[in-house]
C-alpha cells in the first residue's frame, strides 16, 4: 500500500462474533484497505478467527497498545509476529528503551516485518482527563514531544487524533505515519471519542491511515457508508 498516493480507510473490526466480523468485512471490502483489530476483538475471537479475517487478504493493524517492560514487551511482540499483522503498536509513554526493545523483536524476526506505531495519548482523553489525574499537559504539545520520542526510537508513527496530525508531520516529516482514530462524519455521534474530525477534516490535517470504527460497523448499510467516505476523501485528494 503506498500512502503517498492514497488515504487509507481501515475498519476497526470492534466485534466479539467471528463470523459477523468476516461477514461484515466481506460487504465493504470494495471500500476499505485493511482492518483494525483491537483487544475486544482479538481476546473475544481469539487467533482461530483472526486467522478467518485474515483470509480475506485485507492488511490488519492489530492494536493491542502494548505497554509494559522492555523484556516483556519483546516477547509479546514476537509471540505475535508469526500472526503477521501489517502493523502493530505500544505505548510511546512506555519509554523510549520499551519502544527500542519492541523494534529490536521486529528487526530480528525471520517472519514479515510489521510496521510499528506507537501511541501518543487516547483520543477519547482531553485536558480534562488530565487535569483530574493532577496533571496539567497541553495535548498538542504532549503529542509532538511523544511522536518525536517515537520517531527518536526508530517507530514507523504514531497513533494521534486528527487534530494533531498535521503538526506531527511537520516535526517528524512526511515519511512518520500518522495512524488517525477519532474519525467521524457530520452525522455520526462522537460517544466515546472527545478530539474527532470527519474523514475530510483529517485528510487536509495529515491524516494517512484513518481507523472508522461505528460510523461503519453501526450503520444501517456499511456497504453506502464506506462508499460514501471514500468518495468523501478522493474528492477531497483532487
Amino acid at each position: 500500500m503506498n500512502f503517498k498516493d492514497k488515504n487509507a480507510i481501515f475498519c476497526a473490526l470492534d466485534m466479539k462474533d467471528t463470523d459477523l466480523a468476516v461477514s461484515f468485512t466481506k460487504s465493504i471490502l470494495d471500500y476499505i484497505d485493511g482492518v483494525k483489530i483491537g483487544m475486544e476483538g482479538f481476546y473475544s475471537m481469539g487467533i482461530d478467527g483472526y486467522n478467518r479475517i485474515q483470509d480475506l487478504k485485507l492488511p490488519i493493524f492489530l492494536d493491542l497498545k502494548l505497554h509494559d517492560i522492555p523484556n516483556t514487551v519483546n516477547s509479546a511482540i514476537k509471540s505475535l509476529l508469526p500472526l503477521e499483522p501489517f502493523m502493530l503498536n505500544v505505548h510511546v509513554t512506555g519509554g523510549s528503551e520499551m519502544m527500542l526493545s519492541a523494534k529490536k523483536a521486529i528487526e530480528e524476526s525471520i517472519n514479515e516485518k510489521p510496521l510499528l506505531v506507537g501511541v501518543t495519548i487516547l483520543t477519547s482523553m482531553n485536558e480534562s482527563s488530565f487535569k483530574e489525574q493532577g496533571l496539567k499537559l497541553d495535548i498538542e504539545n504532549q503529542v509532538t514531544k511523544l511522536a518525536k520520542l517515537a520517531l527518536k526510537s526508530g517507530l514507523n508513527g504514531v497513533v494521534c487524533s486528527p487534530h494533531e496530525a498535521k503538526k506531527v508531520k511537520d516535526i517528524c516529516g512526511e515519511e512518520f505515519l500518522t495512524v488517525v482514530p477519532g474519525i467521524r462524519p457530520r452525522i455520526a455521534d462522537s460517544q466515546d471519542q472527545k478530539r474527532i474530525m470527519t474523514p475530510e477534516e483529517a485528510v487536509k490535517n495529515g491524516a494517512d491511515i484513518l481507523i472508522i470504527g461505528r460510523p461503519l460497523t453501526r450503520s444501517k448499510d456499511p456497504k453506502s457508508a464506506a462508499k460514501e467516505i471514500r468518495i468523501s476523501i478522493e474528492n477531497n485528494d483532487n
